[in-house]
């Protein structure tokens, strides 16, 4: 059925018109995911990028392998030690390779020689407000000398494991795949 003219079936259909185009371009000036002009923008976290290096240092008799201690921020007793392989910073001018060795004789107290490469992982975390990339090369060292002595500032606890126990002692799971990856390499 078809209202007469003039009794305001025109003007209603114009007018919902008008609404559905009003309602359209201030969807598309504010989408739903955007905030509105009038409030600031929240910053985005800076990145960060960082390069680091370190590995498995497998004992002068080939059966154990080294691993840093690190106490679990998460654990309000402060009694869980994080396992990991001993890694740090690489500074200007050093190598992936010269970084390691380094990295593992500062952390564990060790003595070591670079045998083989291991490979590279890389992984995000947020820290201090900062959204961070950090790329890991790894290597797999034989000891040669020194006494293990955990670096004061920053790690905990430094150990020998078994070999065979390496992967289920370490607390990352990218740690965890590349030393399982790298079974064949190790013993």
């Amino acid at each position: 059925m078809t209202p007469a003219p003039g009794a305001g079936g025109e003007e209603v259909k114009k007018k919902r018109k008008r609404r559905r185009s009003r309602s359209k371009s201030s969807q598309r000036s504010h989408p739903k995911n955007s905030q509105p002009q009038n409030r600031p923008k929240k910053p985005y976290a800076k990145r960060v990028d960082e390069v680091s290096a370190g590995g498995l240092v497998v004992d002068s008799s080939g059966t154990k392998g080294l691993l840093i201690g690190r106490i679990d921020a998460k654990d309000a007793k402060r009694e869980r030690l994080l396992w990991s392989l001993p890694k740090g910073h690489i500074e200007t001018g050093e190598t992936p390779e010269q970084a390691a060795v380094r990295e593992v004789k500062e952390e564990t107290g060790i003595e070591s020689q670079i045998d083989k490469s291991l490979g590279v992982i890389d992984f995000w975390f947020m820290a201090g407000g900062k959204r961070i990339h950090k790329t890991v090369h790894h290597f797999l060292f034989k000891e040669t000398g020194g006494k293990i002595a955990p670096q004061v500032s920053e790690v905990d606890d430094v150990r020998w494991f078994p070999l065979e126990e390496i992967v289920e002692k370490l607390a990352y799971p990218d740690e965890k795949k590349l030393i399982a990856r790298s079974k064949d390499l190790i013993s």
